[in-house]
Formats: structure tokens, sequence, C-alpha cells
């Protein structure tokens, strides 16, 4: 018998990558979650090259989990519920395409469920404007700078203060929590 389990990998862009890190180190089955740079052509980017918007990189998580303890769908729903679906320029307060939202797909199966989740949102009567958040095949993933680690819990002082600042958190707490954004996921995905 083996006992030693298939790990998966997920990577999302969702602004920050600050804030994607923390709510998916929440999640019971997540083994890691690594702040990085990810879908550009430049070679080990570092956090000034990407800032400029010229890499083609956005700034992102990579996520590693059992999915034997956390599915590929509750690792969406967390994403979805973590953003704003469709602001085409980045997210809060961060602009520029290094901060755009993009699902990046492993495989056929996480391709499937995230257009399909996607394909949720935009026919839900939640957003006035269309679903911004692109799908794309994986290409990469750089990790960032260590001090971009677990920074939610380095400094939480800061990184609260940017999440509320931000806007984040009062949108997630209206769109996916009051407006039941994360009860329309969960019933249809």
């Amino acid at each position: 018998m083996n006992s030693k389990r298939t790990m998966e990998k997920a990577t999302f862009a969702g602004g920050c990558f600050w804030c994607l890190e923390e709510a998916f180190y929440k999640l019971k089955g997540v083994i890691k979650v690594v702040p990085g740079y990810a879908g550009g052509d430049a070679e080990n980017p570092i956090y000034e090259e990407v800032c400029t918007g010229k890499t083609g990189h956005v700034e992102a998580v990579q996520v590693t989990y059992d999915p034997e303890k956390v599915s590929y769908k509750e690792l969406l729903i967390t994403f979805w519920c973590s953003i704003d679906p469709t602001d085409t320029g980045g997210q809060f307060t961060d602009r520029g395409n290094q901060y755009k939202t993009v699902i990046f797909y492993h495989n056929e199966e996480q391709k499937r469920l995230a257009e399909k989740s996607k394909k949720i949102l935009e026919n839900s009567n939640l957003f006035s404007e269309p679903i911004a958040t692109e799908i794309k095949p994986f290409k990469n993933f750089y990790p960032a700078e260590d001090y971009h680690h677990r920074f939610f819990k380095k400094d939480p002082f800061r990184y609260h203060h940017y999440k509320v600042n931000s806007g984040r958190a009062k949108y997630c707490e209206i769109v996916w929590e009051k407006k039941n954004g994360r009860k329309l996921l969960e019933e249809n995905l």
C-alpha cells in the first residue's frame, strides 16, 4: 500500500498576493501557499520588475493542496470570494496589469471547473459589470521574495490596515457574504 498521497497545485492571481495567501492558508487540506509571479515572459522576475507592469507577470499564489481534504471547487470558491471579479484594471487600490485576476489551470478538470464557476457568476445578478477574470493555461510561476511570504503573519497590523483601507475587506463582505455570492457558488459549482 502506498501511503504517500499525491498533492496537487492550483495557481490564482487576485491583486495583492498577501490577501490571497491568507485566504488559502485558512483552508484545511492546503499544505502550502507561496506568493509569487505568474504568466509572464521574463525569467525569475523580482518585485520591482513586476511592479512596472512590463514583465507580463501578475502577482499570484501557488497553492499546494491535498485533494482528499480540500477540493479544487473549494479553492475556486475561496478565490472568487477574495476578489472583485469585475475590475479590469487591477484590484481595489492596486492598479495595473500586474494586479489583474487570473485563474491559471494546471489540467483540463481545473479548466472545466474554472469556466463553470465563471459562467455561474456571469449568469447571476450579483454584478452590474461583466466578469473580467481571465482563465489561462498555467505557464510559469516564480516565488516572490521572502519578505512577502506569510506577510499577514509577519506584520499583521500593516496587513490588516492594507486589507481594510484598500476596500477589499468591505467589498468581499458585502458581495460574497451579504449578497450570498459564496452561497451561490457553493450550491451551483
